[in-house]
């Protein structure tokens, strides 16, 4: 075939697919969902906040542009502490937070978040994912019209922040100390005041005295609060948050209006985003508790044996006590206790057997 001709049937080729892939194109730019996230995170802050911008970007990526998500730091748009109610009304499409800060409205929200002495973080992504937990979580928040999924985990928190050594179980009595959730009620039950406190205004409370403690997240978050400013002992391990799952909410009436590929898109975004923070925060930590401890001259204090075991008594009993309140807390700590005590089981010969060969006393 001369050449001529040869170019010509392409130039015809690449007219004929113009016209009909450019509709196609068109149809896809112009059928785009604009959602706003709003987040009890200062905006763009490590790790929690910056989780938030990575599930938004997964879905805005995963989507081809078809869903643009925005993401609002606490206060851009509500207050930090707002964000349930937010999405519950569709003020917001999306939020992202945690389940203890809304627990004067949903009290089964707090077990989906971090319970003391409870589930780390692969035994809650197990419990979630795999063992009853998702559909349990979304029960509970289906009388509000949002659809919880899993959006982080911090891993194993620490203990706390403290102006004085911790010795005994008395240390704790009449100290005022940020702390939300079941952990707060421990601490009460300990003698001390919980103080429930977003983030951004923990470090001015805690500097002018309004707090005497506080627990934030562990070494990668707390340091970029500037913590170690306000107080000098470290206490670890974080007892009361040892697995801490961070939650996507979604409104109902906004998930429901997309198509199905675009519901599996964004459910899907999650459990990536629900990844990411975890390595992030196992990839971060250490750094910056060393840099905290060599740069900075924080005291890194272990609690004493005493201390967590007298915590451990009362984390059990308040737990419980709490779960009795309402029936859907009854439910989900049924599953919850279920799902522990059989991982507790498994990693005994899994997981901690194989932590204690690596690390003989």
């Amino acid at each position: 075939m001369p050449l001529k001709e040869v170019i010509k049937k392409l130039a015809l080729i690449t007219t004929v697919a113009s016209v009909l892939f450019t509709p196609l194109i068109v149809q896809a730019a112009s059928a785009e969902y604009k959602w706003k996230m709003v987040t009890t995170w200062p905006k763009n802050f490590p790790g929690l906040g910056t989780g938030a911008n990575d599930l938004a970007n997964q879905i805005n990526e995963m989507s081809n542009g078809r869903i643009q998500v925005k993401v609002y730091g606490a206060k851009e748009l509500v207050g930090a502490l707002e964000v349930f109610d937010a999405v519950s009304r569709g003020t917001a499409e999306m939020g992202h937070g945690a389940g203890y800060y809304w627990k004067g409205k949903v009290p089964a929200g707090q077990f989906f978040a971090a319970v003391p002495f409870g589930l780390t973080a692969q035994e809650m992504n197990g419990w979630i994912y795999s063992g009853g937990g998702l559909e349990l979580w979304q029960e509970a928040y289906a009388p509000f019209g949002i659809i919880p999924m899993p959006g982080g985990n911090t891993g194993v928190q620490m203990g706390g922040w403290f102006n004085k050594e911790i010795k005994t179980l008395d240390d704790l009595k009449g100290l005022k100390m940020r702390i939300p959730g079941l952990g707060g009620e421990v601490l009460k039950r300990a003698g001390g005041t919980p103080v429930l406190l977003p983030g951004g205004e923990i470090f001015p409370a805690l500097q002018s005295g309004a707090i005497d403690a506080t627990e934030w997240v562990g070494p990668y978050n707390d340091m970029a609060f500037g913590l170690y400013k306000a107080a000098k002992y470290y206490y670890y391990p974080g007892w009361h948050e040892p697995g801490t799952t961070l939650e996507a909410l979604i409104n109902k009436k906004a998930f429901d209006k997309l198509p199905k590929d675009l519901q599996a898109i964004v459910l899907n975004a999650t459990k990536v985003a629900n990844s990411n923070m975890l390595a992030e925060y196992t990839a971060r930590n250490n750094a910056a508790l060393q840099s905290l401890i060599t740069d900075h001259k924080v005291k890194l204090l272990p609690y004493p044996a005493e201390v967590l075991s007298q915590l451990k008594t009362l984390s059990d009993e308040v737990v419980a006590e709490e779960a009795q309140k309402d029936e859907m807390s009854k439910k989900v700590y049924a599953s919850y206790i279920a799902f522990r005590d059989q991982a507790v089981d498994w990693h005994a010969v899994s997981e901690q057997a194989y932590l204690n060969a690596r690390n003989p006393e």
